[in-house]
Order: C-alpha cells, then sequence, then structure tokens
C-alpha cells in the first residue's frame, strides 16, 4: 500500500489528513485501477477517496499539500492526530468501496519487438528537485546517456529475464517517467512484477506520484 499525508496548505509541516492507496494490476502488471481511503482529523473517519486520487494527479495546487510517506510516518501521524492505532491493511482495504478506474488498452503490436519482449511505463506527477534527480538516479543505478531527453538508462537481469530502464522527463515540469523494457526468459513472471514495483516505489519515494503502470508492446 502507499501512504500520504495531506495537509491544510502547500508546505504544511501539521498534516490534517491520511490516504491511503493501492494500485490494482492486471495479469502482465499493468495497472487497472486505484483503491483508496481518506481519514481526516475534523471528521475522525475513513471513506472511499476515489475523487482525492484523481486530484492528486491532476491539480498541482492539491499535490502540492500532499507528502508520500511510508506506512511507519503515517502510523505515527495517524496517532498523533487522535485516529489512535492504524488500522492493518487488512481492515484498510475495507474502506476501498468506490475504484478509481484507469484507462487500459491492448498493447500495441507494432511487429518491431522480439518475442517475448514487452515496454512499460511508469507515469508520475510532480517535479523532481535536484537532491530527488540525484537520489533517484542513485536507486535506479542510471547511467547518463548523452541524450537530453533521458536523465539516466541502466540494466540488469533477474529471475531468468532481462531488463533495461530509463528515466525520463516528460515536458516541463508536467510529469516523468520510468521506461521498462523487459526480455522474459523462463522464469517465473514474477520478477517482472517485483522490478516494476521496486521502481515506482524508488521514485515515490523522491515525493512524485504514481499515476499508472502501462504497457506499449
Amino acid at each position: 500500500m502507499d501512504y500520504y499525508l495531506i495537509s491544510t496548505s502547500a508546505g504544511d509541516r501539521s498534516p490534517a489528513g491520511v490516504l491511503v492507496e493501492e494500485f490494482v494490476l492486471g495479469e502482465d502488471y499493468t495497472a487497472a485501477g486505484i483503491d483508496s481511503a481518506e481519514w481526516g482529523s475534523a471528521t475522525g473517519v475513513w471513506s472511499a477517496a476515489p475523487e482525492v486520487s484523481r486530484a492528486i494527479r491532476t491539480d498541482a495546487a492539491l499535490r502540492a499539500r500532499v507528502t508520500p510517506v511510508g506506512r511507519r510516518s503515517a502510523y505515527d501521524t495517524y496517532a498523533r492526530l487522535g485516529g489512535g492505532e492504524l488500522p492493518d491493511e487488512d481492515r484498510l482495504r475495507t474502506f476501498f468501496r468506490r475504484r478509481q478506474p484507469l484507462p487500459a488498452a491492448a498493447p500495441l503490436n507494432l511487429g518491431t519487438s522480439p518475442a517475448k519482449s514487452r515496454r512499460y511505463r511508469i507515469l508520475f506527477a510532480g517535479e523532481l528537485g535536484a537532491d530527488g534527480l540525484a537520489n533517484a538516479s542513485q536507486a535506479l543505478r542510471l547511467e547518463p546517456t548523452g541524450d537530453p531527453r533521458v536523465v539516466g538508462k541502466a540494466s540488469g537481469s533477474a529471475g531468468g529475464h532481462g531488463f533495461t530502464w530509463e528515466l525520463r522527463r516528460i515536458g516541463a515540469g508536467i510529469a516523468w517517467c520510468v521506461d521498462v523494457t523487459a526480455r522474459l526468459g523462463t522464469g517465473p513472471v514474477a520478477a517482472l512484477g517485483a522490478l516494476l514495483h521496486h521502481h515506482r516505489q524508488a521514485i515515490r519515494e523522491q515525493g512524485l506520484i504514481p499515476v499508472t503502470v502501462e504497457r506499449f508492446a
């Protein structure tokens, strides 16, 4: 699960609520939707929050009030705001009563990719500062490419599969993405899901908000 603290104004270090999200993934690890619930100190109740999940990805002003955190930080904040003990994740899922669907389409087959090769894009909303960019590059083990459109590129293998990934900026201050090419071998495909999850979390930890996981081929 992903946890966020929501403040009443941008830059406010005194959060007033907690947002909990979980990506709904298909069999090929593309995102089909986002389940979410929000708790506010003013009401003291949990409610489904698909509108909030959508808004923090499209509204820069609201996004400036949102801080991605881990469960430990959410746990401490929830207690400090008077919520008591943060429910475990199974309990939190019972508050996911309305899903925010994400657009889904079959991957394009252009006849240019080798057999068992897949291409994914993990899209993020927000902007990376200099520190965040350096941290993201380190977490993803990126090497410079010389291409102004690509921050860095890396490759690796896991579970009998080969992977290559790139961090790209989309527009000026609009969005970022990690593009992943997977060359599948004969091992369990779960290694692909684990890599996509790791890269999504690595960028999220730098303050960006994951929007979707798409597949292009």
